[in-house]
């Protein structure tokens, strides 16, 4: 709800609620959002990055599922602080979820992850038949 009258009206929710009133909602990832992707295609494979800084591999759920690879990933978060005068216990959550339909031509068989400096590489290998073969020479007869 917040997020949709934050895009229609940006500077008057500013102006009216602004960040002082809620610094979570502008500042933390509490709210569902998808991560930037590049998805590179090399002569043997397709690789996936993922780019999620602050999470780690532990943190990532890979599926495929009739030829659909799912990436995703939920995190809670719990923040308790203790004061004598009062209590806050807050908890905030940081999902996404991106779904891509596999061509016909990878070898889904042999797909594999690995997580390095905040980004989630899925290497989707092609299989033999969709390979790029070398150029040759034919000889005319």
């Amino acid at each position: 709800m917040l997020a949709r009258i934050n895009k229609r009206f940006p500077i008057l929710f500013e102006d009216l609620i602004g960040r002082e009133f809620l610094p979570d909602f502008y500042e933390s990832n509490s709210f569902s959002s998808l991560p930037a992707v590049n998805i590179v295609e090399g002569d043997d494979n397709f690789t996936i990055e993922v780019a999620a800084p602050g999470l780690e591999k532990k943190d990532f759920k890979v599926d495929l599922e009739n030829n659909c690879l799912t990436i995703s990933s939920e995190i809670e978060r719990k923040n308790e602080e203790t004061n004598e005068r009062y209590a806050r216990k807050e908890f905030s959550y940081t999902t996404f979820r991106r779904s891509f339909t596999l061509p016909e031509t990878v070898n889904s068989e042999k797909i594999q992850a690995s997580h390095k400096d905040g980004i989630l590489y899925v290497k989707i290998p092609k299989k033999e038949e969709a390979k790029v073969k070398p150029a040759r020479q034919i000889s005319v007869s």
